[in-house]
């Protein structure tokens, strides 16, 4: 662990910030060449069938317009399904951008054209003329649920269900009180600030510099060297600067092997980016159907839960998510049955969308325990407290730490629950009905494997690299902040290179765990430097640190000193000279320990109360508070940190109440590709929002005690949502977003 905090927990400002607000932060479609060529897509308008007759010539006679890509001019590529697969591909086929005349989804690209501006290359796609043979589309999940199965190939062991324990169909049978309802969830859309786009900055001695929209560099860099078969050497991927992804960039997108294919075929530069309406036709949150089952004694101790998930994937891949499985290890029960399924839908493949799997699953489970609270006739928090379990009954281990009772605790207290009254429809403020409602959330606290070099200057600057990726979740900042504190030097002293595939290895930046892999990499690094400080300092004559140990020194205001008495050291700079050197360079690199995962499973926890009012004509429903307190381990900046689980909420809010992606189901089209139509929560719809960090120490989930916020801000929040509509209300939505005219049609039930 990291010594007491002199830096790292300090709410430092992010240091790229000034670059951002200034607009001297570039993304991946803001660098340029001379001779830069421009690309746009032409998007299918079908959502399955064929490419009877695609007519380019037009297009070609457009001024400004190189060329016109289809699937019957496509230049060769890798036929072998592996050169493929990226680092976080699915079981399937992978999408191969016009690869032949068979269209699988809405918006498929179908044409690529290259000209010399954008505007020519946009307008020239608008000349293509294509038939299509159309086949019916199968876009339903609800009418596909009949042809759903079990996937024959995990995704990751992990998401599979746990096998049954106890009898929960006998146990659901006998008890008391029960309740058992379907919960459905639109699909939703990831809507970043930044589009997907790649600038191929094509050299010529064929090397090439890429800036991509990307959450891994090294990914993309792999990708592309083994679609094109080019020497890794020849291949730099760049992604300094990411306006939001949140999963969306965790794989490479078509516009990256569209930008490349153009480059080397046409031996310039070229730039590719997405309109927003293409950034509806892939990886999304996919809709998702679920069952829960849930039976109590008279006390409210749980008795049974039954958990059943089905998603939607595409035809060509094998989407899966941990959906249900946060059921089996919420809280305490014996008697317990998961199952997950699958329905192929002639929809582009889903992806990771923040907190993906546990977004959908726990809003189910959460609702659902509100609804047994009130068979029960207790109070939603009691039950949940009742039935807290302090270890993982799926994996039978213990767990590295679990603050959630704090989290209770504090929430409660800061929300006011006490003043809670129970009954629906009981709380008012003038003509709105007042509704409070909560719910647990529930994330994996992961370390991935990680490298990270460190340099420390004679002259006490610093310098920090690796191929990490920041999202806007601060990472520029943390590892400052985590290297600042290793060398007592200030922020100021360190700069951090990362967004470059070129780096030491870090995995693609997803499930909240760059901070804690990443971050732990720079401090192993950091303590190699200080130990090959020590060893030149001992060849100095009579070193005062002759018989110093590595674990009895440290550095301070500039020099390297016995931690026990900071009067007995040595300049670095006078090490440094000595040993002939101007700075001293180290690598460092953390894993997973297996001794650690065999014994401990490692998850951070929230607590979220909500408070929502309720126009008693209309019925339109308003979040006006929010208190969130999360156990997430150590916490490295509160500013940053804080800023995650804003950002969680606000996503929460927008799944409880806003996002669907709206499919006419008899073309199988998406019909809202468009922040007009697919509607977010905007600066009116979010009032009051406080995020409490509870203390939580762990020694075993990373070596700095970091277990990761970009995903459980999330969770849990459309469900305490719900759960507040139906205490102000007495009307329980089960389908998500709860749109008015859902409101105005459920009765009520209470």
């Amino acid at each position: 662990m990291l010594n007491e905090s002199k830096v790292v927990g300090l709410p430092l400002a992010r240091i790229d910030g000034p670059l951002k607000v200034s607009g001297k932060a570039r993304y991946a479609a803001e660098h340029f060449a001379t001779d830069m060529l421009f690309g746009r897509v032409l998007p299918a308008t079908i959502a399955t069938g064929r490419i009877t007759d695609i007519d380019v010539s037009e297009a070609e006679r457009f001024p400004g317009v190189v060329k016109v890509y289809t699937y019957k001019n496509r230049p060769t590529v890798a036929k072998r399904e592996s050169k493929w697969k990226d680092e976080v591909a699915l079981p399937g086929y992978t999408m191969r951008p016009l690869e032949d005349d068979h269209v699988q989804f809405d918006g498929q690209p179908i044409a690529f054209v290259v000209a010399e501006n954008f505007e020519a290359a946009r307008d020239a796609a608008e000349l293509i003329r294509v038939r299509y043979a159309a086949y019916d589309p199968h876009t339903d999940l609800l009418q596909e649920q009949a042809n759903s199965y079990e996937p024959p190939v995990p995704r990751m062991k992990e998401f599979m269900p746990p096998k049954p324990r106890g009898d929960a169909e006998g146990a659901f049978a006998q008890a008391p009180h029960k309740i058992a309802f379907e919960y459905y969830m639109e699909g939703e859309h990831h809507n970043p600030m930044e589009l997907f786009g790649s600038t191929v900055l094509w050299e010529k001695d064929g090397r090439l510099t890429i800036h991509d929209k990307t959450q891994g560099p090294q990914n993309s860099h792999d990708y592309v060297c083994n679609v094109f078969g080019l020497k890794p050497e020849n291949v730099v991927v760049q992604n300094k600067f990411v306006g939001g992804a949140f999963g969306q960039g965790l794989r490479p997108k078509y516009q990256l092997f569209l930008a490349v294919m153009a480059s080397l075929d046409l031996r310039r530069s070229v730039k590719a980016e997405m309109s927003r309406r293409e950034m509806f036709y892939l990886t999304w949150r996919p809709v998702c159907l679920q069952k829960v089952s849930l039976a109590a004694d008279a006390e409210g101790n749980l008795q049974s839960i039954m958990h059943h998930a089905l998603g939607g994937t595409s035809r060509y891949e094998d989407y899966q998510e941990n959906v249900a499985n946060w059921s089996g290890m919420a809280y305490k029960c014996d008697n317990v049955k998961i199952s997950y399924e699958i329905a192929k839908l002639d929809r582009s493949t889903p992806g990771d969308m923040r907190a993906p799997g546990a977004a959908s699953g726990v809003t189910a489970l959460e609702t659902a325990m509100d609804e047994l609270a009130y068979e029960v006739g207790i109070d939603p928090l009691e039950l949940r407290i009742r039935n807290f379990i302090h270890v993982d009954q799926n994996q039978d281990k213990e767990l590295t730490s679990k603050a959630l009772h704090a989290c209770y605790r504090e929430a409660a207290e800061s929300f006011g629950w006490a003043n809670r009254s129970h009954e629906p429809r009981s709380m008012k403020d003038g003509n709105e009905l007042v509704g409070w409602g909560m719910a647990t959330g529930f994330w994996e606290a992961q370390l991935s494997e990680a490298e990270a070099k460190v340099s420390l200057s004679s002259d006490g600057k610093v310098v920090v690299s690796a191929a990490a990726s920041d999202i806007g979740t601060g990472t520029y900042t943390i590892l400052n902040q985590v290297a600042a504190e290793a060398f007592g030097v200030s922020p100021q002293a360190v700069t951090v290179r990362i967004g470059d595939s070129s780096l030491p290895k870090t995995s693609v930046e997803g499930g909240s765990w760059t901070a804690a892999s990443s971050g732990s990499a720079v401090q192993v690094a950091a303590r190699a430097v200080v130990a090959t400080l020590l060893k030149h300092a001992q060849s100095m004559p009579n070193s005062p640190l002759a018989d110093a140990s590595e674990d009895q020194v440290e550095i301070a205001e500039g020099r390297l000193v016995l931690q026990a008495n900071h009067q007995v050291g040595v300049a670095f700079a006078d090490i440094m000279e000595a040993a002939g050197v101007s700075e001293v360079e180290e690598h460092g690199k953390v894993a997973p320990d297996p001794a650690t995962m065999k014994k401990f499973s490692a998850y951070t926890h929230s607590a979220v109360f909500v408070e929502v009012k309720v126009d008693e004509e209309l019925l339109i429903p308003r979040v006006t508070r929010v208190v969130t307190a999360v156990a997430a381990g150590r916490i490295l900046n509160p500013k940053t940190a804080r800023s995650q689980i804003l950002g969680g909420v606000v996503m929460g809010v927008g799944m409880a109440l806003h996002e669907e992606g709206m499919v006419d189901h008899r073309t199988g089209r998406v019909m809202n590709h468009n922040l007009a139509e697919y509607h977010v929560p905007a600066h009116a719809d979010i009032e009051d929002l406080e995020v409490i960090f509870v203390k939580e120490d762990d020694d075993k989930v990373s070596p700095i005690g970091v277990k990761g916020l970009g995903e459980i801000g999330i969770v849990g929040v459309a469900a305490a949502v719900s759960n507040a509509i139906f205490h102000a209300t007495g009307k329980r939505i089960r389908h998500f977003p709860m749109t008015i005219d859902k409101l105005l049609a459920e009765p009520d039930r209470h």
